[in-house]
């Protein structure tokens, strides 16, 4: 076997990329594009899978794709600097080195649910894991029933995509409501928590499938809401997107009940984790 062969065999060695660009997001979130230009298949993945980003000197963590699955040759990821890896990954440059582990994990089940309406519940930095979805919802569009997406962030200064928020508030085939916890009075729309705008989910809640990724105890909410509005538990999907090292399933940091976020997520049928996000300690 080559060393070409080996690499490509083992899902604990990265691959060497570098940065085609980095956009400031906002005060602590960033996108970081990558060169796949050396790879001529690029990076096929599905909405929902996550990469490991290795800054040499640095160190590794896990991020999910957030770039469009159907440009495989360009591969981007929308990162907060909260931490010493991530830092340091909002500090590269065009032609920076990186190294990359992936893609890793289960998908939001897009193609499962064409003829139905769709409501995607985003909070904060959790429209990054979502982005591709809706990327390939519009690629298909007359595949799918309503589209609504509902996405809230702490204030006007976080809101991440902005322009693209714009312009998909601007097409007719897709509802967006966009909610803030606090504003000042330049905010011309909806003060609250992302949870107040389930009620205006276009279409038949019986038949309505939902996708929602954000911290913990808003995914919580956003489900509650979602169930009291009529959307079935087993009609949706929650992210659970933490303590992720290994990527592979083999060092037990993100055990998370009796599977490992990694390996078994991070997408979860929500009726299926239902107990374990409303369990303390777990």
């Amino acid at each position: 076997m080559s060393v070409a062969e080996i690499v490509h065999a083992s899902p604990m060695t990265p691959w060497v990329t570098r940065v085609l660009r980095v956009t400031h997001e906002t005060h602590d979130v960033f996108t970081v594009d990558l060169d796949l230009s050396t790879r001529p298949e690029g990076l096929p993945f599905q909405p929902g899978q996550f990469n490991m980003l290795y800054h040499f000197g640095a160190g590794e963590v896990a991020i999910s794709i957030s770039g469009d699955p159907a440009r495989p040759d360009r591969l981007t990821h929308t990162i907060r600097a909260v931490g010493s890896v991530t830092q340091a990954l909002a500090r590269l440059r065009r032609g920076a080195v990186l190294g990359v582990r992936g893609p890793f994990g289960t998908p939001w089940p897009v193609a499962d649910l064409e003829g139905r309406d769709v409501a995607i519940v985003a909070g904060g930095l959790g429209l990054a894991p979502l982005r591709p979805v809706i990327y390939a919802l519009l690629a298909n569009r007359a595949r799918f029933g309503r589209i609504t997406l509902l996405y809230g962030a702490r204030s006007p200064d976080d809101l991440v995509f902005r322009r693209q928020l714009e312009a998909w508030r601007g097409r007719f085939d897709v509802d967006v409501h966009v909610t803030v916890d606090r504003a000042g009075s330049a905010w011309g729309g909806h003060v609250g928590v992302v949870t107040e705008l389930v009620p205006r989910i276009a279409g038949d809640r019986a038949d309505t499938a939902a996708f929602v990724c954000g911290p913990e105890i808003m995914m919580r909410y956003a489900c509650r809401a979602l169930e009291e509005q009529g959307v079935p538990r087993e009609r949706m999907w929650v992210s659970m997107e933490r303590s992720m090292k290994c990527a592979v399933g083999l060092c037990g940091h993100c055990q998370f009940g009796p599977t490992f976020v990694c390996r078994d997520g991070p997408v979860y049928r929500y009726d299926g984790v239902a107990g374990l996000i409303t369990t303390r300690e777990i």
